[in-house]
C-alpha cells in the first residue's frame, strides 16, 4: 500500500508564493509518474501538471505552465509543486497522485492515478 501526505497550503496572496509537498511511504518509487491536481468548490478535478519519478520529464497545464513548477527529491520520496505568481483561480484543493507506471501516456487523466493523498486547500487572495 502507497500513502500520500501533501502539506504546504494556505492563504497566499495573488503573486506571492507557496510550495506544496507531497511526501510518499508504503513502496518504492522508482518507476512511478506523480501528478498534481485540484478541485476547486462544484467544479471537475482539474490535472495541474506531473513528473516522472526517475527522470527530468514534466508536464503542465496551460493554465499553470510558466507558473507552477513540479520538482522531486528521491532521496526523501517527496515531490513539490511550486506556485508562483498564484492567482485568485488558482483556489482550490490540491492533490498529489502516483501512478504505478513509467508510461506519461494519460498521465493528464485523474482516474489513470492508483493512488491519491488527503489533498491540501489553497486560497489565493485578490
Amino acid at each position: 500500500q502507497v500513502q500520500l501526505v501533501e502539506s504546504g497550503g494556505g492563504l497566499v496572496q495573488a503573486g506571492g508564493s507557496l510550495r506544496l509537498s507531497c511526501a510518499a511511504s508504503g513502496r518504492t518509487f522508482s518507476s512511478y509518474v506523480m501528478g498534481w491536481f485540484r478541485q476547486a468548490p462544484g467544479k471537475e478535478r482539474e490535472f495541474v501538471g506531473f513528473i516522472t519519478w526517475s527522470g527530468d520529464n514534466t508536464y503542465y497545464a496551460d493554465s499553470v505552465k510558466g507558473r507552477f513548477t513540479i520538482s522531486r527529491d528521491n532521496a526523501k520520496n517527496t515531490v513539490y509543486l511550486q506556485m508562483n505568481s498564484p492567482k485568485p483561480e488558482d483556489t482550490a484543493v490540491y492533490y498529489c497522485a502516483a501512478r504505478r507506471s513509467t508510461v506519461v501516456g494519460g498521465a493528464t487523466i485523474p482516474w489513470k492515478y492508483d493512488y491519491w493523498g488527503q489533498g491540501t486547500q489553497v486560497t489565493v487572495s485578490s
